[in-house]
């Protein structure tokens, strides 16, 4: 069984005090940093670039897990490796050479991950499955924290879940979008095992609370 981990968003952390805010999480059991990376072209938000991931390098011994909203990533790849990002996950949607991107991610010593919007298929990331260390499954349509939600996503984990056993493989499968204490439960049932909470941590009245409620619910 795969083991569960907790990935906060710092979208939803106070950009003046991203420092607290990560220590914050890393003292709270985070697994993971997950770090949004907008362009204002593949998505309408803009958030930051490889100088914000080369400072909280510097700041947490946390996996920084980076998922690059970006149109054509392969061109800021070598950057992100070099700032220090553990995982570099580029989206299907954003490149016509997937898999070129992917074997870029891999060369530079990084693991790499794919992601597939709401209105995407399984089927279209199926060949380049093999090149994966995590496939991300955005559980809302990517831009914006605070979204609600999208149960129909389930039934790609749940593909995904039977592709990996079938494929003989072994990536972890991360989910990204309303994750919170209640849709956490199902997204850990679907097969995920890792989580992307922003707004549920962040902007709560008490994220302590907020994180132990997410530990429970999956462990």
């Amino acid at each position: 069984m795969k083991t569960m981990k907790i990935a906060p968003s710092i979208l939803s952390a106070d950009f003046a005090n991203l420092e607290r805010d990560v220590k914050l999480v890393e003292e709270l059991g985070a697994d993971y940093i997950h770090i949004d990376i907008m362009d204002g072209q593949f998505v309408p938000n803009i958030t930051m670039g490889p100088n914000v991931v080369a400072a909280l390098r510097s700041k947490t011994k946390l996996t920084l897990d980076v998922h690059m909203m970006v149109d054509l990533p392969e061109r800021f790849i070598e950057d992100f490796a070099n700032a220090g990002s553990d995982i570099i996950t580029i989206h299907q949607e954003a490149t016509p050479h997937l898999h070129g991107a992917l074997q870029k991610i891999k060369n530079t010593g990084t693991k790499a991950g794919v992601v597939i919007n709401p209105g995407t298929s399984v089927e279209t990331i199926k060949n380049v499955l093999h090149l994966v260390d995590q496939v991300l499954i955005m559980t809302v349509n990517p831009g914006f924290g605070g979204q609600s939600f999208l149960p129909e996503c389930l039934e790609k984990v749940k593909e995904l879940v039977r592709l990996r056993e079938k494929m003989n493989l072994d990536f972890d499968i991360e989910v990204d979008g309303g994750v919170d204490d209640m849709t956490i439960g199902l997204c850990k049932q679907a097969g995920a095992n890792v989580f992307v909470a922003g707004s549920y941590v962040y902007g709560a009245k008490s994220p302590k609370e907020s994180m132990n409620k997410l530990q429970a619910a999956v462990n």
